[in-house]
């Protein structure tokens, strides 16, 4: 399959970067990606129902892990736009184009 690439109100080429993956270790619930995504991509889960190693939480400004989690709801939902990682203070998302 061919590289998506599309073009700007300006002409220039743009080509998305769709989410592949978020590290639920460096999260910190804090919803930016949620508030930001026009589609229905994220969802707020409880941290306690995933099976996530204390010991790799990468939060200085917690002595825990806070209650909930970002989590990847429906990432086939995804349009590329990226906002999610412009906003999101621990960079705990990966964007990657359609596979050529």
């Amino acid at each position: 399959m061919p590289s998506m690439t599309g073009l700007t109100r300006g002409g220039r080429e743009w080509t998305p970067a769709f989410v592949m993956a978020l590290n639920q270790n460096k999260c910190i619930g804090c919803g930016r990606c949620f508030k930001v995504c026009p589609r229905d991509v994220f969802d707020l889960i409880d941290r306690d129902d995933l099976d996530l190693d204390d010991s790799e939480f990468d939060d200085d400004d917690f002595d825990e892990a806070p209650g909930m989690v970002m989590s990847l709801k429906d990432a086939d939902d995804c349009i590329g736009c990226e906002a999610c990682s412009r906003v999101c203070p621990k960079k705990c998302l990966s964007h990657a184009p359609l596979a050529a």
